[in-house]
C-alpha cells in the first residue's frame, strides 16, 4: 500500500521502536497533564468560582491536546494500515483517515489556542483591558474563529481522501502506488489529491509560523512593557499605593508568557526543522519531543500555585510542591506514610486569575511625584522659613 520503506523516516527498526515508546510514554504525560487543567477549571465551576478567559483559553487548549495526544501520538501506527508495514500497525483506511482528522483539528487547533493565550495577556496587561471587556469582546469571536478555522481545514483533505499513512502515521499527503495502466515500477497517485496537499501544507506551515512570530513578539512587547513600568516606579514615589503589588503581579504574568512561549518553542522547534531539514535523527527527536506539549502546559499553568505553596511551607522542594498541588488524595500523608487527615484546601495564587491584574489604567492611590521635584520644593519651602 505504501510506496515508503517502513524504517526510512526513523533510520531503522530499532530507532522505530525507540521512538515509538518515547512518544507513547510522552503522549501519556501529556494527556495526564491536559487533563489535570480541565480538572482544574472543572472542579471550580463545580465550586460556583469564577473562571476568567485564561482558565477558559487553556480547557480549550487542553482538550484538543488530549483529542490529539490519544488518537494520534498514543494511538500512533496502531491506527496506521497494516499493509503499510510499520510497527505495531493493525489499522485500516477509515482509521488512518480519523488520526489524520485529528491531527488536523486538534493540532493545529490547540497551536491556534496558544496564539490566544498570548493575545488574552497582551491585551490584559499591555492594553490594560479588564476580564470583562475581554470576555465581552473578544473571548466567543474568538473561540469560534478557531473551531471552524480548523474544523473546515480537517474536513477538506477528508472529502478528498487526502489522509493517508507516512512515516509511521496519517497525514495530509497522496497515496502513491504502482499504476496497473504503466511500465512496472511507475508509481501515480492511487487515492488523495496533490494539489489539495500543496496548498493546505502551504496554509498549515504559514500557520505556525505566524503563531510562532505572534507569540515570540507579544513576548517582547510584554517583557518591554512591564520593565518600563519598573523603571517609572524606581524614578516616581508613589507612596502607599496598589501599584506596587500590581506591577509584581505583571512581572509574574511576564513569566508565565515566556514559559508557555518557551514550550510552544520546545515542541513545535524539532518539528519545524524535521519538516524543513529532514533526515532520520531530527524525525526522531521530533517525534520524541513533540508530544511533550501538553505536560509543558501543564508545569507552567499550576507553577503560581506550587510557587505559592513553597511560600507558605518553607524549605519545601518544588518538585515536592507540584506532588502537594496537584495529588488527588483525600487526605493529607505524615512523614511516616500513614494519613494525618484531610489534604489541605489550596487557594489558587493570585497570578493564577491575572485577568485581575494590569497596570495601563489603574489610576495610582497617590499623586506620582517625581522624587527630584520633590527635594527641590523641600529645599525652597525651608528657604523661605528662613
Amino acid at each position: 500500500m505504501s510506496t515508503v520503506d517502513p524504517f526510512a523516516c526513523v533510520g531503522s527498526v530499532r530507532n522505530e521502536l525507540i521512538v515509538a515508546i518515547f512518544q507513547k510514554t510522552g503522549a501519556f504525560l501529556s494527556i495526564v497533564g491536559s487533563s489535570l487543567i480541565v480538572s482544574d477549571v472543572a472542579k471550580k465551576v463545580r465550586n460556583g468560582k469564577e473562571t476568567d478567559p485564561y482558565q477558559r483559553i487553556m480547557v480549550g487548549l487542553s482538550t484538543l491536546d488530549v483529542l490529539v495526544s490519544f488518537f494520534v501520538l498514543f494511538l500512533g501506527t496502531w491506527m496506521v494500515p497494516k499493509e503499510t508495514g510499520w510497527l505495531w500497525a493493525v489499522g485500516n483506511t477509515s482509521s488512518c483517515s480519523v488520526q489524520g482528522f485529528f491531527v488536523v483539528f486538534a493540532g493545529y487547533g490547540e497551536t491556534c489556542y496558544q496564539a490566544a493565550i498570548s493575545l488574552n495577556i497582551l491585551l490584559l496587561i499591555v492594553f490594560g483591558w479588564k476580564q470583562e471587556t475581554f470576555s465581552k469582546k473578544v473571548e466567543k469571536p474568538m473561540h469560534f474563529l478557531i473551531i471552524a478555522f480548523v474544523l473546515v481545514f480537517a474536513i477538506i483533505p477528508l472529502v478528498y481522501e487526502t489522509y493517508n499513512p507516512w512515516c509511521g502515521g496519517c497525514t495530509i499527503i497522496p497515496l502513491w502506488g504502482k499504476c496497473s495502466a504503466k511500465d512496472e515500477g511507475e508509481f501515480c497517485i492511487v487515492r488523495g489529491n496533490q494539489k489539495v496537499e500543496l496548498v493546505l501544507r502551504l496554509i498549515a506551515g504559514a500557520a505556525i509560523l505566524i503563531v510562532l512570530i505572534f507569540c515570540t513578539v507579544v513576548m517582547v512587547w510584554v517583557y518591554l512593557h512591564v520593565r518600563r513600568q519598573e523603571m517609572r516606579n524606581r524614578r516616581y514615589n508613589f507612596g502607599i499605593s496598589n501599584n506596587a503589588d500590581n506591577h509584581r503581579e505583571s512581572r509574574r504574568i511576564r513569566k508565565i508568557l515566556f514559559l508557555y512561549t518557551l514550550s510552544l518553542y520546545v515542541s513545535y522547534g524539532p518539528w519545524l526543522f524535521a519538516v524543513f531539514i529532514g533526515g532520520p535523527i531530527s524525525e526522531s527527536i521530533s517525534d520524541t519531543i513533540f508530544p511533550l506539549l501538553g505536560f509543558w502546559n501543564m508545569l507552567v499553568y499550576f507553577l503560581p500555585n506550587c510557587l505559592k505553596y513553597q511560600r507558605d511551607h518553607p524549605g519545601t522542594w518544588l518538585v515536592t510542591a507540584y506532588f502537594q498541588v496537584l495529588r488527588p488524595a483525600p487526605c493529607a500523608w505524615s512523614p511516616s506514610g500513614m494519613c494525618a487527615g484531610q489534604k489541605e484546601e489550596l487557594e489558587d495564587a493570585p497570578e493564577m486569575n491575572f485577568a485581575k491584574f494590569n497596570t495601563t489604567n489603574e489610576q495610582p492611590a497617590t499623586i506620582p511625584v517625581d522624587s527630584a521635584t520633590q527635594n527641590n520644593d523641600l529645599e525652597e519651602s525651608v528657604n523661605l522659613k528662613i
